[in-house]
């Protein structure tokens, strides 16, 4: 089984391949004598060095990783470790260098203790999703600045609305500026989604009140409402305790004033807030007074609405017109293809009306990107006869990357005559953003990057 592990001869594919197939059979530590000679194999100190990764074979040093029932048992070696660790080179050679042969570290998971050895031993970053945070933490924690940077990178590359608010809490906690700016983008305009997500319910108090508090949430105030009751009600699961009314009002504290209950539409506040029991009789009765009456009480609840997010349109052709003929739907599909090269979110598309009178139009509007639907709603709007654009929006805003091209369409069913754009442009900088337009092969109504309908897209940067 040795000789299959470290030839004895150098095999016809590069030697990198047979360090990777190695590094992929030791991660297990199989603890295996290698053959004569096997330096000769490696032409680089690179792949000979990365052969020493997780291999009892001239370890000086054995780390005891995880907690206490989980722990794994992973060699090291001294002078490798302090080579890519100023933390492993004070521990091992410093003035206060302690000469063990095993090093307890608790705090730490085997899988990310792992992925941090074969980065400092191999220079390579391997992550995974459900071990890039522990990753990052080990990161941190021994002082591998690059590594903790591809972390970094790794979450910023796959936040979404649904990890957003766990990782703003991690962000936080890990003194990441970049990151937290980044979930903060994602969260106030996919605040709706990242409320009712599951993440959002494992974020810690503190982070609970920034979210509260946040000026610019996209989302309406019954949803913040339902959101903070929710991870009040797993907070008290988390802490042992009955789930009461009571519980739910000592975990949530002073955060519960945050909720900005006045603002709420009064049929949201009167079927949904007000039956809820968390608020107390005279809370509810005040909170109905500040809806009706004249002279309105004084409220510990926050009254003044959130300002949210001021939408962005890019608009791509420099005039419209109309004519007796055109522009005619009969269920056919517009459509165009853009990008980005900023993280952006589409919130709806403006769109052309009717351009012989008012007329009302069904709209139901799509978003792709390589063939997949991220996004898709029918909705109606009323044109009043001018050559306006009228918004019709997604459910939730889209989250688009930068420099991948999606594809926008529309099928109209209303009135066959409408304006339509002309002068299109293939590229538009609106705000800091640079939008990029192409043709669609999904149209079939003659809509381009010349000329026809899609006028707009709505967004959020």
């Amino acid at each position: 089984m040795a000789a299959d592990i470290f030839p004895r001869k150098k095999p016809a594919n590069s030697s990198t391949t047979t360090v990777q197939q190695y590094h992929q059979q030791n991660l297990s530590n199989n603890n295996l004598i290698p053959a004569p000679n096997w330096q000769g194999l490696y032409p680089t100190i690179r792949e000979r060095n990365a052969v020493m990764f997780n291999n009892d074979l001239m370890a000086d040093v054995h780390f005891v990783v995880g907690p206490p029932g989980g722990t794994q048992r992973l060699p090291g070696h001294k002078y490798v470790l302090a080579v890519g660790s100023s933390v492993f080179h004070a521990m091992f050679y410093g003035e206060l260098a302690e000469d063990k042969d095993e090093i307890r570290i608790p705090d730490v998971e085997p899988a990310a203790f792992l992925a941090m050895l074969k980065y400092i031993y191999c220079d390579e970053i391997d992550l995974a999703a459900d071990t890039v945070l522990a990753t990052l933490y080990a990161a941190k924690k021994y002082i591998v600045p690059h590594l903790a940077r591809a972390c970094v990178n790794f979450l910023e590359t796959s936040l979404s609305a649904k990890n957003a608010c766990v990782l703003l809490s991690q962000s936080c906690l890990f003194e990441e500026p970049d990151l937290t700016q980044r979930c903060w983008e994602v969260i106030d305009a996919q605040a709706e989604l990242a409320l009712k997500s599951e993440g959002f319910c494992d974020i810690d108090f503190q982070t609970l009140e920034s979210i509260l508090r946040r000026e610019t949430l996209n989302a309406k105030e019954i949803v913040v409402f339902d959101a903070a009751l929710n991870w009040a009600e797993v907070e008290c699961q988390r802490q042992d305790l009955a789930l009461s009314i009571e519980n739910k009002r000592k975990v949530l504290g002073k955060a519960l004033y945050l909720i900005r209950i006045p603002t709420m539409a009064l049929d949201d506040f009167a079927n949904g807030a007000a039956q809820s029991g968390i608020l107390t009789l005279n809370e509810t009765n005040d909170i109905f007074l500040w809806y009706t009456a004249a002279k309105k009480p004084e409220l510990q609840f926050v009254s003044k609405a959130r300002k949210g997010l001021v939408p962005q349109r890019c608009h791509r052709f420099q005039s419209c017109a109309y004519r007796s003929n055109q522009w005619r739907y009969r269920g056919r599909c517009d459509s165009i293809q853009f990008a980005v090269d900023k993280r952006v979110f589409i919130a709806g598309f403006g769109l052309y009306g009717s351009s012989c009178g008012s007329a009302e139009y069904s709209a139901k509007i799509e978003l792709k990107r390589q063939g997949v639907v991220l996004g898709q709603n029918l909705s109606k709007y009323f044109s009043d006869g001018s050559s306006s654009t009228f918004p019709v929006w997604f459910e939730y805003p889209v989250q688009i990357e930068p420099d991948t091209f999606y594809t926008a369409s529309v099928i109209l069913d209303g009135n066959e005559l409408s304006y339509f754009g002309q002068e299109g442009m293939t590229e538009v900088q609106c705000g800091k953003v640079t939008v990029q337009f192409q043709c669609s092969s999904d149209s079939t109504n003659g809509t381009g990057v010349q000329g026809g309908q899609i006028p707009e897209l709505i967004f959020y940067a």
